[in-house]
């Protein structure tokens, strides 16, 4: 059998940092811009399957009312990232966005800088995604492709991973094979263990194809690239072209 088309999940984050870089402290101001509404509706117009945005513990990006928002108006899923917080579960769980996707959070990064180590923090991570998955919200890990930390997402409820590519596409040469090598044993056994498989950071066209050997891919989240393709060529125009590398992705 055939698996089904790879998804493309949207995220939005470096549109609105863009907005922030001006209207930080004037959110309110009608001339606030880029809209975070219409950078998503672009998205979905252009085929995207889901919209990503993360909510940070700073709001550098991302703010509570662009979350409620976007679960008001868009039309296909809202996936939220989101640390392992207090605050950012009851926002999560009054919200009920379609995923969540648990993420290492550091005050000082510009941008998650690696996987969540889930395996060293279950008792914490397991009733989070409890009480999310309660709430009616499929909830998934951010792992490096690591077999201990596959294991862990799966021994404290989490539906699916998403494994970091970050390593992937930094890498050239032997380096580049060897994390794909990573790729594919985590995929495989996250696959062999009931989790759906996802896939994201550091993802553009040109290396996506090195990924395809990666078995069992469901959904990959992209946001950086495609938003800086857009400067270029437009929104509509860098999902599409995301999507068209997407559907490249060999059957089963």
């Amino acid at each position: 059998m055939s698996r089904p088309n790879l998804l493309l999940g949207v995220n939005i984050d470096h549109v609105v940092t863009l907005r922030q870089a001006r209207y930080r402290q004037m959110l309110d101001s009608p001339n606030a811009e880029p809209s975070v509404l219409a950078a998503a509706l672009t998205a979905e117009t252009a085929g995207a399957h889901s919209i990503t945005v993360h909510l940070r513990a700073d709001r550098r990006h991302i703010q509570d009312a662009d979350v409620a928002l976007l679960r008001r108006e868009i039309r296909t899923k809202l996936n939220l990232e989101m640390g392992n917080t207090a605050e950012i579960l009851a926002i999560a769980l009054q919200v009920r966005p379609d995923f969540v996707c648990m993420v290492p959070e550091n005050r000082e990064e510009v941008t998650t800088e690696g996987g969540l180590d889930v395996a060293g923090q279950r008792a914490a991570l397991r009733a989070t995604v409890k009480a999310l998955q309660d709430n009616g919200t499929r909830v998934s890990m951010f792992i490096d492709p690591d077999l201990e930390q596959v294991r862990a997402s799966a021994d404290i409820g989490a539906a699916m991973i998403e494994l970091h590519t970050g390593t992937f596409a930094n890498a050239t040469g032997a380096s580049r094979a060897a994390e794909v090598a990573r790729l594919q044993a985590a995929a495989e056994l996250g696959h062999e263990l009931g989790l759906q498989i996802n896939a994201g950071h550091g993802l553009t066209t040109t290396n996506l194809p090195d990924l395809w050997s990666v078995p069992n891919l469901a959904e990959l989240n992209i946001g950086h690239h495609i938003v800086s393709r857009a400067i270029f060529i437009g929104l509509d125009a860098a999902v599409r072209e995301m999507l068209a590398v997407m559907a490249t992705y060999p059957a089963a």
